[in-house]
């Protein structure tokens, strides 16, 4: 399964074209999974109600799934330490519990956030790439 981070679907929302939003365009026809992490961030963006609609309804056809349990937080907080003791810090919470999920989950992460690199190259993130 294929997770697309809020990065690549706020770009996807504002019109702009990224080598991310091609690969997400080509997606069609592959399933989808919707993060709650991630559904909140994009939603809460939109200014206007046809854009918020226009959203919840593609949104809608995407499997959904939970992404923050106990487990995962207990992983994402090892996998912070863990990265922090090589000497790399982490700026954003939400980052490491969508990148926990994915990890124990063993899904994809289709992403244009540089704060996923650290958990590729060192705790086995698998990424999609074009």
């Amino acid at each position: 399964m294929i997770v697309v981070d809020s990065s690549v679907w706020i770009d996807y929302f504002n019109g702009r074209s990224t080598p991310q939003t091609d690969i997400l365009e080509r997606l069609a026809h592959v399933q989808l999974l919707i993060g709650d992490l991630i559904l909140v961030e994009v939603l809460q963006g939109f200014s206007s109600e046809p854009g918020f609609r226009r959203a919840e309804e593609l949104f809608a056809v995407l499997e959904f799934r939970p992404m923050v349990g106990r487990e995962v937080v207990i992983a994402a907080a090892q996998n912070y330490r863990i990265l922090r003791a090589r000497g790399i810090t982490v700026r954003k919470t939400i980052d490491t519990l969508i990148a926990t999920f994915c990890i124990a989950r063993e899904h994809e992460l289709l992403h244009s956030d540089h704060d996923f690199d650290c958990f590729e190259r060192h705790l086995g993130l698998r990424v999609l790439r074009a």
